[in-house]
């Protein structure tokens, strides 16, 4: 692969890469030459092998980013492999539902802590390492509709990724004039683990499917494309972005 969006000799580190999203965008990135880190609680071997059948190097970490204590090590993990990240996904998130006057400070904790804190210190650690050595480099946050709508039974799913949108934009204005761009994706409704209890309830899935322009829920292989496009030199001008990959839905 050549030109614009051509990844080879990158290295891109994708939290929450064993499955979903994060293993789709993980595949995306490897196969346009992206040497891959990868970080998740449980085993990554089916991201493993989908990842090096394009040729490129593949690191499994095994780190839970429910708090910020791993964070450290995974960049030491990720730099003693790599050398260096050039490009940092954080895609890792967790989802709590309740209605409102129900929801527990307990599960509320637990959806800040990986979504919008550990994302954000994470962020903190690589960047620190991308202005320092002046070569600049790539953050991708993965956001949500929830970035721009309300939602019901998400409250502090909604707080986080909302506050996620904020911190990308945030840090666009800091980071854009020294060589880091800072971007986030906002997929829409994808086949993944998250959204199963969704899938599960034929009525919620039936107004939710009869939104989607596209007619369909989204594959995690549908969020590869805006992966790449944000990884790699053809978005070299593009700062503080949160890019629906949606299927049409924020257009109806």
């Amino acid at each position: 692969m050549s030109g614009p969006l051509d990844l080879s000799g990158k290295t891109a580190l994708v939290t929450g890469a064993n499955t979903g999203l994060g293993q789709g965008i993980a595949v995306a990135l490897a196969k346009a030459g992206a040497n891959i880190a990868a970080v998740g609680r449980s085993a990554m071997d089916e991201t493993a092998t989908l990842c090096t059948e394009h040729g490129t190097r593949f690191l499994a970490i095994r780190a839970d980013l429910s708090s910020t204590a791993p964070i450290e090590g995974v960049a030491a993990e990720a730099e003693a492999a790599f050398g260096r990240v050039d490009i940092l996904v954080n895609n890792a998130g967790i989802i709590r539902r309740a209605d409102a006057v129900d929801f527990s400070e307990a599960d509320w904790d637990a959806v800040m802590d990986t979504n919008l804190k550990s994302a954000f210190f994470l962020t903190q650690a690589f960047g620190r390492r991308m202005l320092a050595d002046g070569r600049g480099g790539k953050v991708i946050n993965i956001a949500s509709l929830l970035s721009f709508q309300g939602g019901i039974r998400i409250p502090a799913y909604t707080a986080s990724k909302s506050g996620l949108a904020g911190i990308t934009r945030l840090l666009a204005c800091e980071w854009a004039a020294r060589g880091v761009n800072v971007n986030a994706i906002a997929p829409g409704y994808f086949v993944t683990n998250n959204t199963q209890a969704l899938r599960e309830d034929p009525e919620r899935s039936a107004a939710i499917l009869s939104r989607i322009p596209a007619g369909r829920w989204g594959d995690p292989a549908d969020i590869g494309g805006g992966a790449v496009f944000l990884a790699s030199a053809a978005s070299d001008y593009v700062n503080g972005v949160v890019l629906p990959v949606d299927g049409g839905w924020l257009a109806r």
